[in-house]
């Protein structure tokens, strides 16, 4: 690595596939012949699933997402390609880069967790073709939520069906997808502790342990009523309290992530006192 001058950039360019300039109005035709065909087609798949309630089954259910996710997907990159080509221009800036790079990887992620659901659920339907259907829920006894919005298990103790499979499957993915960042959590925690009582200094601790006191507060906050409303044993009164769970982690956390988190930060605060006044500081690469 050379050392020397290092400075923030504000744009980058993008060469593109080809670089000779022949070469351009074959690739925008071509590649917009392939992003119409893209949208229309999944439109195509998304709109009669919508529309028709005959087709409001797992599989459909789930190929509708899937083209939804390829539309959005395909559209990270292709239209700034396309408008390049025909503005002549390669480049583009430094948080638009961000930007697409950021949806583009959520919605590859989409992509693979919708296959993958969706080859469980081919799965169940062909080694399982008895068991498919009751997967589906049934309503007896009327249809009054005791919640204030549409929330899985009320929904399951609302249904006369027998939901032990829709909570097992609840359980084990729920487990899964909370397990994970939880034990990352745990284990960068364990490494901070280790690293602040290696401090000779009791106030050198206690500031380290300060700047993490608001992420902890919302790490309990959040994961606590997720556990509490999802994972334990029904209470004497369960309506109740996957209301307040729910009310918790749905509005009182984003709601007070500002308060106990963000505004906490000197930088913050400071960012917004110039964004207020207009003023405009360039940022200092480390």
């Amino acid at each position: 690595m050379h050392e020397g001058n290092q400075t923030s950039i504000s744009e980058l360019l993008l060469w593109g596939l080809f670089s000779q300039p022949g070469q351009q109005e074959l690739l925008f035709a071509l590649f917009l012949a392939m992003y119409l065909v893209t949208v229309v087609g999944n439109a195509l798949i998304v709109l009669p699933i919508g529309l028709d309630s005959y087709l409001h089954t797992p599989m459909y259910l789930f190929l509708a997402n899937l083209s939804l996710a390829d539309i959005s997907s395909i559209s990270t990159s292709i239209p700034k390609m396309l408008m390049n080509i025909q503005t002549k221009s390669r480049s583009i800036s430094y948080e638009s880069c961000i930007t697409q790079m950021y949806f583009s990887i959520v919605f590859v992620v989409t992509d693979n967790f919708l296959l993958g659901v969706m080859a469980c659920d081919r799965f169940v339907a062909i080694c399982h073709p008895l068991n498919y259907t009751t997967l589906r829920l049934a309503f007896c006894d009327g249809s009054a939520l005791p919640h204030f919005f549409c929330d899985l298990a009320p929904l399951l103790r609302l249904s006369c069906s027998d939901t032990a499979v829709h909570e097992l499957v609840l359980s084990v993915m729920g487990s899964s997808v909370v397990t994970l960042p939880f034990a990352l959590i745990l284990v960068s925690y364990a490494c901070i502790a280790r690293a602040v009582l290696r401090l000779s200094r009791p106030e050198g601790r206690w500031k380290a342990f300060s700047t993490c006191g608001s992420h902890l507060t919302v790490v309990f906050l959040f994961y606590g009523t997720i556990v509490g409303v999802y994972f334990f044993p029904s209470s004497p009164d369960p309506d109740n309290r996957d209301k307040v769970g729910a009310l918790l982690f749905t509005v009182v956390t984003p709601m007070t992530n500002p308060f106990i988190y963000s505004l906490r930060s000197t930088d913050v605060r400071g960012a917004l006192r110039r964004l207020l006044l207009g003023k405009r500081v360039l940022p200092v690469m480390p």
